[in-house]
């Protein structure tokens, strides 16, 4: 087959695989909702796609994403065995509803930094605020997720009892997390991706319990700001480092979308409401994090508390009337 029959046979299949601009809007749109739940705690941007309504093709596109997949997608653009064969990578690429995926992402990922930017400058100049107004998202999620929990066994108990004391132990100074080492980085990526396709559960909030949250959003933001200084003349060592650190979040990420997120699911799908229990329960015992922070970074005074407590009752209301136009959160569903 000549180059110029090559591009004649898989021409048409690209164009039939790419979807209309108003389908790449629309997911784009929802995964920029997704990356702005996601990006603060205790909003969820699992519960933003139940909202939207791609939850169930969110979780089959991670499922359908495997080893044996990928290798198939990045062995058709190598040259043997007949050469490259663009039609079989886009075989690949619709399997994994490949074209969902990156519009959703790039949605996602915009919003992140979006949000990280404002996150970095408030915990800089506002850590009260900023840290009061994630309380009262925490809270009032909390609250919207108790609700709909049911304890039925000892065992459940014992599940909610484990997940409250694990996230209010790690929510207060812990030796191990508080390192700069890359391990920590990378389980954290791990954990709080995981957490993100879950309703009800924030992956940000899972990186405030692990005491990351802060220190990712700050090493994403100067990141940013070290990659448009170095077209002005700016540090390459800056960026070396700093990318050091978001690459193996992002690692982490993604090793724990296809290992610990499916752990989850498996969980979930073992014991439903003992997996619910212990994952609300660590939205409860998060509570302490917040509370650790303001009290670390500038101490509790009389004005410090009132500015924190009006700082949650924004945060709070702001979740709550999201939950009350939005969707009644069933678990059962997840």
């Amino acid at each position: 087959m000549t180059a110029a029959d090559q591009t004649a046979d898989t021409s048409p299949t690209l164009r039939g695989s790419v979807p209309p601009l108003r389908e790449w809007a629309r997911t784009f749109a929802i995964g920029i909702c997704m990356g702005s739940a996601d990006a603060v705690p205790g909003v969820s941007g699992g519960t933003i796609a139940l909202i939207a309504g791609i939850y169930g093709r969110l979780i089959a596109m991670i499922t359908a994403i495997t080893p044996d997949r990928i290798w198939q997608f990045l062995t058709a653009f190598v040259p043997t065995n007949g050469g490259v064969s663009v039609r079989d990578a886009l075989d690949v690429w619709d399997e994994v509803d490949g074209w969902f995926g990156l519009a959703l992402v790039a949605g996602v990922a915009t919003a992140v930094v979006v949000v990280t930017r404002a996150v970095h400058v408030l915990s800089e100049n506002a850590p009260t605020l900023l840290f009061g107004f994630f309380f009262g998202l925490i809270a009032a999620s909390a609250i919207v997720l108790l609700r709909e929990l049911s304890f039925e066994s000892a065992f459940q108990v014992g599940a909610a009892v484990t997940g409250f004391v694990l996230a209010f132990v790690l929510s207060g100074p812990t030796p191990f997390l508080a390192s700069d080492g890359l391990v920590v980085v990378f389980v954290a990526g791990a954990v709080a991706v995981s957490a993100m396709i879950l309703p009800g559960i924030s992956g940000s909030l899972l990186l405030v319990i692990l005491g990351q949250y802060t220190r990712m959003s700050d090493a994403l933001s100067n990141f940013i700001d070290s990659l448009i200084g170095l077209l002005a003349g700016g540090s390459l060592a800056q960026v070396v480092e700093l990318g050091t650190v978001v690459v193996t979040f992002i690692l982490g990420g993604l090793v724990g979308l296809f290992t610990v997120s499916r752990a989850v699911r498996r969980a979930l799908d073992r014991n439903r409401r003992a997996t619910m229990a212990f994952l609300v329960a660590l939205v409860v015992g998060a509570l302490r994090a917040p509370v650790f922070e303001v009290r670390s970074e500038v101490g509790f005074s009389t004005d410090v508390l009132v500015a924190f407590a009006g700082a949650a009752l924004v945060g709070a209301a702001l979740l709550l009337v999201l939950d009350w136009y939005a969707v009644d959160l069933d678990l059962d569903s997840v």
